[in-house]
This record gives structure tokens, C-alpha cells and sequence, in this order.
């Protein structure tokens, strides 16, 4: 081999080395804490706050999914997922843990309301609602619905938007209230009507309905209670309804992924962080109270707090979504 040759190839490996290097973050860093969240930006920006406020920035990736994309992603490869620390809708936790064991305990206390399971906490709530245009409801001559057996009344036929639940857990809070209220012989009439009447404003996203209903485009909508009572304090012709058939709520929350090493150490730090310093801010875009001291105004108190009658599985969301399309017209 010649010098020329042997050095140019000298220089290639050389090369190689530092971009390997630079790739891991250099030989003597340390890789990033991976976090897995479902939430929106409002959630993922109070979290990446708290973080970097606790000295954390550059320590940490945050790879936004989707409900039913990381869901997926859960049950489908355990432990041996890329993140270390994932914020998720509580129920596909706990799917995911029965299944694989995936979890750690967390090592930290919380002050939480409510009881639940070690090896997970929550960071915040979702409330469900029905909403209104009030000037379309003028407009048209309609009646203030009082429950969803109202939207399934003929006058509101290609008036009503509501969430699927085939692709958002918004849609879920619907199903509940029917289901819980009317049981399901009932209550499969009670959806077909409603479906019926939705027609074509039938949204793949949570935010869809609102969006529809703020627009004119339909006269009520069933989504998430807060953003109603937010358009409404802004001046826009939008007033939130608690059903009769109940308010339910689903809450999103942190685990930590069951792995060793300094990785799973931060990690843990960066659960108990995103806790006790991003709720401040959480609480404010999702007014739900879930830990001891916090208060929330009485606007966003809904009237109708209801509890589904069944412990929330991926199992039952399935099932809920077979009556959701059994349903349909």
C-alpha cells in the first residue's frame, strides 16, 4: 500500500470516528433522557419549561405521537421501546403494563386527590361537553340542547359534530356518557341517531367539533369542556353544556420506562420535575384539579362529574369502538 494511499485511508477511519462520536454526543456524554408523549403543545411546552427551568435543557428529546400511533407503540414493543419516560393517556398505561410489565415504580411521593397505581401519576385531565353557536342557535330558531339525546332530535339534523372515537379519545367521553346512562340496547339507538344527525361532521381530531361550531358551520358539537369555556371568555358566541348524561374525564399520565443505568435515574428526576413544577402551567390549559392545593375556577367545575362504571382498558376502548361503528346508519 502506498504512503497515499495509506494515508487517505488513515484520514477515512479518522473521519468515521468523529462522526460516530459526534453522533453519540461525543464518547464522554451522556445520552438523552427520550421522551414519548401523546400530549398537545400546550401540554408538551409546560413540560419542556419545567424542565429546562430545572436545569435540564440539551438533557432531554421530546418525540410528540399521536393517542393511537404511541398506543401502538407501547403494546407493541415493552421495554424495549427508545423512550425512558413516557406521558400517555392513563388507560393505555395500565394496557401496557399488564401486558409487559414495562413500568417502573416511581420513587418519588405525590400529592394526588385520587388513588392510583405506583408506577404511574397523572399530569393532567380532559372533561367532556357539549358546546354551542349561540347566534346559529338563534339564527335557526333551535332550542338549548340539555343532552345528547337532544342532538339526536330531527330539528338538529347536519347541526352536530362530534369526535370519532376511532381515532380520538375525545370521542370516548361521548360513548361513556351514552353507555353509562342508557346501557347499550339503548343507548346503540341513541348513537345512531346522534350519528345520524352528525352527518358529515363526524372529526378524526378531539379539537375538530369545536373548530366547527366557532365557525358556524353546525349549531352544537360534543368535544372538551375547556375550550368551549375558553372561546366563551374571549367574546366568541359559543356557551359550553353539561350534559344530563354526565361529564366524564380522562386523564394523560407519566411513567417511567423499567430500564438500569444513569438513563433511568434522570429519568426518574425528569417524572418527578415535570410533576411538581409543569402542573402550574398544565392547570391553567386543562383546568381539572388532580392534586392536593390546587383550585380551579367555578366555570370550570362541570355540573355532571361522572366516573364510568368500568375500569378504562385498551380492551374496553375497543369494545366501545365496535359499538360506536354497530351504530352507524
Amino acid at each position: 500500500m502506498g504512503k497515499t494511499t495509506k494515508g487517505m485511508l488513515l484520514t477515512l477511519i479518522a473521519v468515521s470516528m468523529v462522526l460516530a462520536l459526534a453522533a453519540c454526543g461525543g464518547s464522554g456524554a451522556a445520552k438523552k433522557v427520550v421522551i414519548y408523549t401523546n400530549g398537545d403543545e400546550e401540554a408538551v411546552a409546560a413540560m419542556e419549561t419545567s424542565l429546562n427551568q430545572a436545569g435540564y435543557d440539551g438533557q432531554y428529546l421530546v418525540q410528540s405521537l399521536g393517542t393511537s400511533e404511541l398506543g401502538g407503540k407501547l403494546m407493541a414493543e415493552g421495554k424495549d421501546i427508545e423512550a425512558d419516560l413516557v406521558t400517555m393517556s392513563s388507560y393505555f398505561i395500565e394496557s401496557a403494563q399488564r401486558q409487559h410489565g414495562m413500568f417502573k415504580d416511581l420513587t418519588f411521593e405525590t400529592s394526588a386527590l385520587d388513588e392510583y397505581p405506583a408506577f404511574y401519576k397523572p399530569i393532567l385531565a380532559n372533561t367532556g361537553s357539549i358546546f354551542v353557536n349561540t347566534q346559529v342557535l338563534k339564527d335557526k330558531g333551535l332550542p338549548t340542547p340539555a343532552s345528547i339525546v337532544d342532538l339526536t332530535k330531527p330539528e338538529f339534523r347536519g347541526l352536530v359534530s362530534i369526535p370519532n372515537i376511532m381515532d380520538s379519545s375525545t370521542g370516548w367521553l361521548l360513548v361513556q356518557a351514552i353507555v353509562n346512562q342508557y346501557g347499550k340496547d339503548a343507548g346503540r339507538q341513541v348513537l345512531h341517531d346522534l350519528i345520524a344527525n352528525v352527518g358529515p361532521h363526524l372529526e378524526s381530531s378531539g379539537s375538530g367539533p369545536i373548530k366547527k361550531v366557532q365557525a358556524g358551520e353546525v349549531a352544537a358539537g360534543f368535544g372538551l369542556r375547556h375550550q368551549a369555556v375558553a372561546a366563551k371568555a374571549v367574546g366568541a358566541p359559543i356557551d359550553y353544556v353539561d350534559p344530563v348524561e354526565g361529564n366524564f374525564s380522562l386523564t394523560e399520565s407519566i411513567a417511567v420506562v423499567n430500564k438500569e443505568g444513569d438513563q433511568a435515574e434522570l429519568a426518574m428526576k425528569m417524572a418527578e420535575t415535570i410533576i411538581q413544577d409543569a402542573r402550574k402551567d398544565l392547570i391553567v390549559n386543562y383546568p381539572v384539579a388532580l392534586y392536593e392545593g390546587e383550585t380551579v375556577d367555578e366555570v370550570n367545575k362541570p355540573a355532571y362529574s361522572m366516573t364510568f362504571n368500568k375500569a378504562l382498558t385498551v380492551e374496553l376502548l375497543e369494545e366501545h369502538q365496535q359499538f360506536f361503528n354497530g351504530s352507524k346508519p
